[in-house]
């Protein structure tokens, strides 16, 4: 299959090769941030997702990832709870 660049908005008739999921928009370039949640309003885990959470260690703010029904606090290894 050939592969080539688009400098404007791509549509595809017969879908995409990989394994993207969810809402992508807008240009992606220079530093990924991640969606930024509270621990009293964290989303459906999405296994192997990434989020931040602003106020877990103690306010400190952290990154999760997802695994099985938990986001997981990466700093600490421990299910982040409302």
């Amino acid at each position: 299959m050939a592969r080539t660049t688009f400098s404007g908005p791509v549509a595809s008739d017969n879908g995409f090769e990989g394994n993207l999921t969810g809402n992508v928009t807008g240009n992606i370039s220079g530093m990924p941030t991640l969606p930024a949640y509270t621990t009293t309003s964290l989303p459906t885990v999405v296994v192997g997702g990434l989020i931040y959470v602003s106020n877990a260690n103690s306010n400190a703010g952290t990154v999760c990832f997802g695994k099985g029904s938990s986001w997981i606090d990466i700093k600490t290894g421990l299910a982040v709870v409302a």
